[in-house]
């Protein structure tokens, strides 16, 4: 069954920890052993796992980003958003999460991040237990 959870982003660029989110759909579906399939149906947003305990670490990856690929540059795209199209291919738009014993299999500090390059929007985040 594929499950749907909405994100409403406020920023241009920002990085949302949906761990929460997923662990309660997780919960819900039943599910003890399998895998968790994520996948953002958008061209300037992705998701990605990383670290979820010291949130310095999002604003290090953000300015990292902005430094790699700014968002102004010698781009073609008409819409003035190449740089979160390419941030977005850059991350990424699925993740996979082993499950065990009901739970998500993620490391000790590990965490999972929609992250969005092309805000504020509505977006959605696609889901399936296996």
């Amino acid at each position: 069954m594929l499950l749907t959870i909405s994100i409403n982003t406020r920023d241009r660029s920002e990085m949302i920890d949906i761990t929460s989110r997923v662990e309660e759909q997780l919960s819900r579906s039943g599910l003890k052993d399998g895998v968790c399939f994520l996948f953002v149906p958008h061209t300037t947003a992705g998701i990605t796992i990383n670290e979820h305990a010291d949130p310095s670490v999002e604003v290090d990856i953000q300015a990292m980003f902005n430094k790699l690929v700014p968002w102004e540059g010698p781009y073609r795209h008409l819409e003035g958003n190449s740089a979160a199209h390419i941030k977005s291919s850059l991350i990424g738009n699925s993740v996979i999460v082993f499950v065990e014993s009901g739970h998500l299999k993620l490391g000790t500090w590990q965490g999972i991040f929609f992250c969005e390059f092309d805000g504020p929007r509505s977006r959605k985040v696609h889901i399936r237990f296996q």
